[in-house]
């Protein structure tokens, strides 16, 4: 068994030859040895044929060469001429020469005995006519009787043997076909296990390299390649595992830039949020009402530049697997807030409708994660939602889940963009009405620390006219529903609308 292993052929052409050959040659055997059968058939058939049709003729020529013997016998009984002993003489060996060719043909030995009987008789009945005396030559013809009937005998006898081979051929002939049909039968399953077994050969390396590509393809460049099988498809494999490689050390120098630069722009950024926020306090003298607008708007883009450069390096964190999870106990309630009141200047400045409707609960989670997770969509929700719009942050209890639910009156997700929007670094087309495109990580951020915590992030319809973003976590430690409260019923910790202010 260990030598086998050693006749496998080494390329996938030859192991795809090699199953051909395995496959066709038990239906190759099969067919030879259906047309041998068949061949067999064919020869018995005609034998019994030729066979029949000349012992039939035989014994027809006998019947009518003993009916002209015994003419010719009579005749000279009549006549006494010596011409018709001549003329016997050569019925006679017509005669014999028929009893030949019908011995030669196979047959029973009750035919021999006949034809011995009929050459015995016959020869009897030549030395009687042959005699002077009229008593011989009478005995002679009274011996016709017996050889009418030894020739009629013959004819049955030729009759019996026809039906006889015919039964045996019909038998003969149900046997190869039931011969032929097990063989058939027993090939059917040969032929699919052979089949089954080379598509495992064959079928296993290319599963391998199939899910190797989804996997480099959706970015889980953390398994190793390995594809056993043909040289060349292993050779293939081994390509797919260099290209992985490769492809790591490009995340990993794309995530240690985003890095650098996030960091080192994290400084500058510092300066002028301080610097900004001196000028707003009146650190240098007080402002006027222009001068606060213009700090106002610096201070406001800065702390947005401040949430791409976390999401940024909170991204390239997360993909170098160095960021883990800091759980602690939360409060449902305060993490909204903490996240909407970060938005509440430019909300008020866009005239924006803000409906809060979260549960009092608590449930643990890391409270930097999530708090990036809600600064993404409510930031989104403000950006894309038009002025004067609506915007709606939901957060409830479901089951053994926190559900937490952020949407907007805005123009919503392109289709085209719906099936990629959680991809790293992609931008879909920017809606009527939005500001400039950011990093194109926010979601995938989302994405990603929802899944941190062993939860989801998806679109929903149909509700809002807008983009409707619902994130579903594990709340670990959640009490069970209807422990708090009296009637079960959700406890609403605010559902308040916030009016711009002038």
């Amino acid at each position: 068994m260990a030598s086998l292993p050693k006749l496998r052929p080494r390329s996938l052409s030859g192991l795809i030859l090699l199953g051909f050959i395995a496959v066709a040659l038990p239906l190759l055997l099969g067919t030879i040895n259906a047309a041998v059968e068949m061949r067999n058939l064919s020869t018995a058939s005609e034998r019994l044929v030729t066979n029949g049709v000349a012992a039939t003729q035989y014994t027809q020529a006998i019947v009518r060469q003993v009916a002209s013997l015994e003419r010719t016998a009579r005749l000279y009984q009549i006549l006494r001429r010596t011409s018709l002993l001549d003329t016997f003489r050569q019925n006679h060996e017509l005669l014999v020469g028929t009893l030949d060719g019908l011995e030669n043909l196979p047959g029973d030995p009750d035919r021999a005995v006949v034809i011995t009987r009929i050459r015995q008789t016959t020869d009897s009945i030549g030395t009687g006519l042959a005699s002077p005396e009229t008593r011989e030559v009478n005995d002679a013809l009274r011996q016709f009787t017996q050889l009418s009937k030894d020739a009629g005998q013959l004819s049955t006898l030729a009759s019996r043997q026809t039906d006889r081979e015919l039964r045996e051929l019909r038998a003969e002939t149900e046997s190869t076909r039931q011969r032929i049909l097990w063989q058939t039968t027993a090939l059917v399953p040969v032929t699919l296990g052979l089949m089954l077994l080379f598509t495992l050969f064959v079928g296993r390396p290319i599963g391998q390299i199939d899910r190797a590509i989804e996997a480099i393809g959706h970015g889980r460049l953390d398994q190793p390649v390995s594809v056993k099988g043909p040289t060349d498809l292993q050779a293939l494999g081994r390509q797919l595992e260099w290209l992985r490689q490769r492809l790591g050390e490009i995340a990993e120098e794309r995530n240690r830039f985003l890095r650098h630069m996030s960091h080192e722009l994290k400084t500058p950024l510092a300066n002028i949020r301080e610097g900004t926020e001196l000028l707003l306090e009146g650190a240098v003298g007080p402002l006027s009402h222009e001068q606060r607008e213009v700090g106002g708007i610096l201070r406001d883009n800065s702390v947005r530049l401040q949430r791409l450069i976390e999401n940024l390096l909170s991204y390239s964190e997360w993909q170098a697997k160095r960021a883990g999870l800091d759980l602690a106990e939360l409060s449902l309630p305060a993490l909204v807030s903490a996240a909407v009141e970060t938005y509440q200047l430019p909300i008020n400045a866009h005239r924006l409708r803000l409906v809060r409707q979260i549960e009092d609960v608590d449930f643990t989670g890391d409270r930097a994660k999530l708090r990036l997770i809600l600064d993404n969509l409510v930031s989104n929700a403000v950006k894309f939602t038009p002025d004067g719009g609506t915007i709606t942050v939901r957060g409830r209890r479901d089951g053994t889940d926190i559900v937490i639910e952020v949407a907007d009156t805005g123009p919503g997700i392109p289709a085209d963009d719906r099936a990629r929007v959680f991809e790293a670094f992609y931008q879909g087309a920017t809606p009527h009405g939005g500001l400039l495109r950011g990093t194109g990580i926010g979601l995938s951020v989302v994405h990603e620390f929802a899944q941190a915590h062993g939860g989801t992030v998806a679109l929903v319809d149909g509700e809002f006219p807008g983009a409707h973003f619902s994130v579903r976590l594990p709340a670990r430690g959640l009490p069970p529903p209807g422990s708090s409260g009296t009637d079960g019923e959700p406890e609403l910790a605010e559902n308040s609308q916030v009016r711009p202010a002038y």
